[in-house]
């Protein structure tokens, strides 16, 4: 088996150490063993860019070592840059994008460089997996944040390697958004499914900033993340110690709202 691993934090991101370990969990089940093992995340952190391509320039990729590199460009990016060229004579078998540093549940999914790498991973008809770690008051206590995803992360792969839904007969491939608990491994819960949820009255926004220069600038902030949720969405089990596996794909329509929608407009 042929992983790639890619992240929105950047190549020297301590989660994607994480994901490189549980990688190396995952491949040695298999019989072409851990060499299969390859990393092209970009240089520096892209939070926040969620699905974005560098469609107006180039982008660079830099080899760091044996089957290692770092690209100037987004998540999405380094994905279609292995897959077309740095892996393109024998691509993936299993994209995995992560650990990132942060919940990616909620409406943080729509901003998310983590998700954006897997999504694009299944628009080039590639198995893939996004990969978050929810932080709070009790990770922050933690000698390792990430310790939930770390002893976890390796069995929830292997589930659904076995388990899920890799079929690739709908227009739009499946994907896999995975969020660890902002818990100590230990006291994890369980898995279970969950739709993506939506935060009661958090939203992201923009705050002024008076630089020492006395320009003003906007910062993006991030809502509320302890913020009630939509009862047995992924947030709203994170925050009871679960972790969340929710199914997705690349397709933005409102399926259900279709028909009463063609009822209406379709007059001829």
């Amino acid at each position: 088996m042929r992983i790639l691993l890619t992240n929105d934090d950047g190549i020297n991101a301590p989660g994607l150490a994480v994901l490189e370990q549980i990688a190396a969990e995952i491949a040695g089940d298999k019989a072409d063993g851990p060499d299969e093992i390859w990393t092209l995340a970009p240089a520096f952190e892209q939070s926040g860019v969620g699905h974005c391509i560098s469609y107006a320039h180039p982008t660079m990729v830099a080899e760091l070592g044996q089957r290692r590199f770092a690209a100037e460009g987004s998540p999405a990016d380094c994905v279609m840059a292995a897959i077309s060229d740095v892996m393109a004579d024998a691509p993936p078998d299993l994209v995995l994008s992560g650990v990132n540093r942060g919940n990616n549940a909620g409406e943080n999914v729509l901003y998310s460089g983590t998700i954006g790498g897997a999504m694009e991973a299944a628009l080039q008809d590639r198995p893939a997996i996004a990969l978050s770690q929810y932080l709070g008051p009790r990770t922050a206590v933690l000698d390792d944040p990430f310790e939930a995803a770390r002893q976890h992360g390796a069995r929830v792969i292997r589930q659904l390697l076995e388990q899920a839904d890799w079929t690739n007969d709908a227009d739009f491939r499946l994907f896999y958004n995975v969020n660890f608990p902002p818990v100590p491994a230990s006291e994890v819960q369980g898995i279970r499914v969950a739709p993506q949820g939506l935060r009661t009255g958090s939203r992201f926004s923009m705050k002024p900033y008076q630089a020492p220069n006395g320009r003003r600038y906007l910062w993006v902030a991030g809502g509320k993340q302890d913020a009630e949720a939509t009862p047995g969405s992924d947030v709203a089990l994170n925050m009871a110690g679960y972790i969340t596996v929710t199914p997705m794909r690349a397709d933005l329509t409102c399926h259900a709202s279709l028909p009463d929608l063609a009822e209406a407009l379709d007059q001829g």
